[in-house]
């Protein structure tokens, strides 16, 4: 027969045993709350980046239809076109970049020689950028010598071998890469900060120039190309980018800063242009998001007799710009 001690013992344990049981379910509850709180609260922040997200795409979409309107009014009028348009509207801010397609590399006509300078602006190394440059010619012109190479890859594909009808088919093309086609950094060797090296599709246009080249809208990448020293050729986008050149006098002003670029710069543009908006919106405190949407449009103006008096020849819901950085800051 248990005695009394023993008894007590028996229910001390049991006791405790209930206690370590009650412990370990709370401890095990508490970290599936704590998952969970977490889980909502990276729900609730992804949701309301993409609603803000979406809010910028409407207000820079807006920007771009409004720039429409204010270029077709200066056209209309023999005012010059501004290069850089600035709104503030009650739910944020966007800026829209006018760049005409003639301050671009005709992709279509370039020569290899100038194709060839531009990747080599862009970060390639010499025997890459010969290659690219013969890619893109032999791409374009009949038949073709890197058949057998596009038919060796998988997926294998046949060159269009005729011009080009999207800049994006460049991506195909033998030796181009992601990094040169959309932009590429580099790390400058007196301070150290990463600078962008530019993009090959903010350089070139199946619409572009050939022999001269807006100066108005001209990447610093292709200025470079075209004989301008680094930091000379970043000089000649700043001030131009002050108030848009009128005339050659005005571009006459500014060629030392275009070395040997200058001979291929000229003030004209043709009647097709992109428009590249970046919107912010503004936070109930009235700062701006940190949250930023790229909206871009092609289009081709038509003349005042001739309605619709624009074309909207391409439309980008997710673009990127090259002149704005995460810092809020503009080139």
């Amino acid at each position: 027969m248990p005695t009394l001690t023993s008894r007590r013992n028996s229910d001390r344990a049991r006791r405790g045993g209930a206690l370590l049981a009650v412990l370990w379910l709370s401890a095990a509850l508490s970290a599936i709350a704590f998952s969970v709180a977490s889980t909502v609260r990276a729900e609730t922040e992804r949701a309301s980046t993409l609603s803000e997200s979406i809010r910028a795409g409407y207000l820079a979409s807006g920007a771009v239809e409004s720039a429409l309107l204010r270029v077709q009014a200066a056209r209309a009028t023999g005012k010059p076109v501004p290069a850089r348009i600035r709104y503030s509207f009650a739910t944020g801010e966007a800026v829209v970049e006018v760049i005409p397609e003639t301050a671009r590399l005709d992709i279509n006509n370039a020569k290899p020689g100038d194709l060839m300078n531009l990747m080599l602006a862009l970060g390639a190394e010499p025997e890459r950028a010969q290659s690219v440059a013969a890619a893109i010619v032999d791409w374009r012109k009949p038949g073709g010598t890197f058949d057998s190479y596009y038919q060796s890859l998988i997926p294998s594909f046949r060159a269009r071998h005729a011009s080009f009808q999207e800049i994006e088919e460049a991506l195909w093309v033998r030796g181009m890469t992601p990094d040169l086609f959309h932009g590429n950094y580099t790390r400058e060797a007196r301070t150290g900060r990463l600078v962008r090296l530019g993009a090959f599709k903010d350089c070139v246009s199946i619409y572009g120039s050939e022999k001269k080249f807006d100066a108005n809208g001209i990447e610093p990448a292709l200025l470079r190309s075209l004989g301008a020293p680094w930091e000379m050729a970043n000089a000649f986008v700043a001030e131009r980018e002050r108030a848009p050149l009128i005339n050659a006098a005005e571009l006459g002003r500014l060629a030392p800063m275009a070395g040997g670029a200058f001979s291929r710069l000229d003030v004209f543009a043709n009647s097709i242009y992109t428009l590249r908006a970046t919107a912010r919106l503004r936070l109930p405190d009235r700062r701006l998001s940190d949250v930023s949407r790229t909206v871009s449009a092609q289009v081709k103006f038509r003349a005042a007799e001739l309605p619709p008096a624009y074309h909207v020849m391409r439309w980008d819901d997710q673009a990127f710009s090259p002149a704005y950085s995460e810092s809020g800051a503009w080139r």
